[in-house]
């Protein structure tokens, strides 16, 4: 899953203060871009920890725990990411130090609840396969089309003696169109497939 927007969120605990902010992300480029405004924003904060994650299959991982002791912090925070099955995303805790030392547990908590509450805001995006097509059909077949078949998105129209059409559709539904351009006279020996790509979906809750 991935998010499209920045979203940010605080919560204190003992006196110390924890902003969290997740951000998309799309390379690693992008992840240093963040971590380089943040720190310059929170220049005067105790810690920036961080942790994100990259890829179609969560392939590139990292995670910092910025002085905080070890695997107290960065590590919470990719479990975190990893247990919602996100990836592209980067999430930035800021640490203000309120005075009283919350122990290895508190710390893990801290973080990894910090994450949980800000993916929480969060609008999610799955993705899925899409394939492109073109058609050439009469004016008939366009109408017919129209009427009959409503799982495809036109994407561009041109009218001449014919009718050619682009679109796309979702790629377990490729087989069913064939089946029925023919079913419906269509003219379905016309059509191409023109290759197939990924598309983002929000999730319903």
């Amino acid at each position: 899953m991935r998010i499209k927007d920045t979203y940010e969120n605080t919560i204190v605990i003992q006196k110390s203060i924890f902003i969290t902010r997740i951000f998309r992300v799309d390379s690693i480029s992008m992840v240093e871009e963040k971590l380089a405004e943040i720190r310059k924003k929170h220049y005067d904060a105790k810690h920036n920890c961080y942790a994100y994650i990259l890829g179609d299959n969560q392939e590139i991982q990292k995670a910092s725990d910025d002085g905080e002791p070890q695997k107290t912090a960065g590590a919470p925070m990719l479990d975190v990411l990893k247990k919602n099955n996100m990836t592209n995303i980067l999430a930035i805790v800021t640490r203000y130090f309120g005075g009283i030392l919350l122990g290895a547990g508190g710390l893990v908590r801290a973080y990894s609840s910090s994450v949980s509450e800000c993916l929480k805001l969060a609008t999610l995006y799955d993705t899925k396969l899409q394939t492109k097509f073109s058609l050439i059909t009469s004016y008939q077949g366009y109408n017919t089309l129209l009427k009959v078949i409503p799982y495809i998105t036109l994407e561009d129209t041109s009218f001449t003696d014919q009718v050619l059409i682009t679109g796309s559709l979702d790629i377990d539904k490729y087989e069913l169109f064939k089946e029925d351009l023919y079913k419906y006279k269509i003219n379905g020996d016309t059509l191409t497939k023109l290759g197939d790509f990924q598309v983002e979906v929000p999730i319903e809750e």
